[in-house]
């Protein structure tokens, strides 16, 4: 007897799971070739087969038979497109898909910020679209205290991953409600800061536009230069760790630690507001090489961590509606763990109904 069968919820799995085609069909006693034909719907399996995909991955049977509609690769951005893996192009597909599903399911059951970020009715230049943004989103001149709590207070979820290398800096999905996935393996969380902000520079110059090409990203790059340090700002301070045509290293250090920007970051900035000449500005990058600083700043352990809220907050509000991590991974058609490795976080689990005791007569 047929049994109704999804091979895209395999194929999922097995790119979430970082397994090839070969390897998944060792586990599951059969050919790499018919795991193949099983995930583009050319067989469908028996029951046996169904139930063995169920054990290895833990997952419920019923998540192969629900048929859902699937984020396309064109929604998921991140940097490094065209020297990316393959196999970790799909890990991130296959991340972005479940993560969907999941804030889709904390829509349903709360009541998240609202998203706001959408509106591309601005103009003029990008600096002059980061100056508007900071007005409307009330910042001010100052430094940014804070890069995730304000992408999560405007409706963006963000949260992490630590299992794929440092060639994908960060990655946002453009779906109903963004999400912005920040890479741990990155150490300097100035330069995860400036991810964040590269991405926000997506949401606000190229709704509905595709990214990934050299000038999109340079025009990400532009906001995020513009949006973390007002030009007003950068121009005031800009003698104090430059003057007479030397640069000021401490002082410098002392700027970096306040806005928490990178100082690679800040000689950038400087240079494309005409602060610095060519010149100038490559003997301060040859310095930061010669000082072993090219990639991690002797500064960045000063700078505090950034840990997303939002979720563990879902999380939370559900648990006080008596919505446990059982529930809301049955909901999705996972196990906990699963969903647990998918946020990176711990969720509230039901509690246990405590044995009753017989007094003995």
């Amino acid at each position: 007897m047929n049994t109704p069968f999804n091979g895209l919820e395999l194929k999922l799995l097995r790119q979430f799971n970082q397994l090839s085609l070969e390897e998944l069909g060792q586990h599951l006693e059969c050919t790499r070739q018919y795991v193949h034909k099983v995930e583009t719907g050319q067989t469908i399996p028996s029951i046996q087969f169904i139930q063995q995909a169920a054990n290895y991955f833990n997952v419920p049977e019923e998540l192969f038979t629900h048929v859902k509609p699937v984020l396309q690769e064109e929604q998921i951005h991140f940097r490094s497109l065209r020297s990316t893996k393959v196999t970790t192009k799909q890990v991130i597909i296959a991340r972005g898909e479940y993560l969907k599903r999941l804030t889709e399911y904390l829509d349903s059951k709360l009541r998240l910020p609202k998203y706001d970020i959408q509106d591309s009715s601005r103009s003029g230049s990008i600096e002059a679209i980061a100056e508007q943004c900071r007005v409307e989103w009330g910042l001010g001149l100052g430094p940014i205290s804070n890069m995730i709590r304000l992408c999560e207070s405007h409706g963006v979820v963000v949260t992490t991953f630590k299992s794929l290398s440092t060639e994908v800096d960060a990655l946002s999905l453009a779906t109903a409600r963004p999400i912005f996935v920040r890479n741990e393996a990155k150490e300097s969380e100035c330069r995860q800061r400036f991810d964040l902000a590269h991405e926000l520079g997506h949401l606000v110059l190229h709704d509905g536009m595709v990214t990934g090409d050299r000038i999109t990203e340079s025009e990400a790059n532009q906001f995020a230069s513009a949006f973390l340090i007002p030009q007003t700002m950068m121009r005031t301070h800009f003698p104090t760790w430059f003057r007479a045509g030397r640069y000021d290293w401490d002082k410098l250090s002392e700027f970096k630690q306040t806005w928490k920007v990178s100082k690679a970051a800040i000689l950038y900035r400087a240079k494309s507001l005409g602060l610095l000449t060519q010149e100038q500005y490559t003997s301060g990058v040859v310095t930061l090489r010669k000082r072993s600083e090219a990639i991690t700043e002797k500064e960045d352990h000063l700078i505090p961590k950034e840990r997303p809220e939002l979720l563990q907050a879902c999380f939370t509000m559900l648990a006080k509606k008596k919505i446990y991590a059982e529930d809301i991974a049955k909901a999705l058609d996972m196990n906990v763990s699963f969903l647990e490795n998918l946020v990176g976080i711990q969720i509230p689990k039901q509690p246990r109904t405590p044995k009753l005791v017989e007094e003995s007569a």
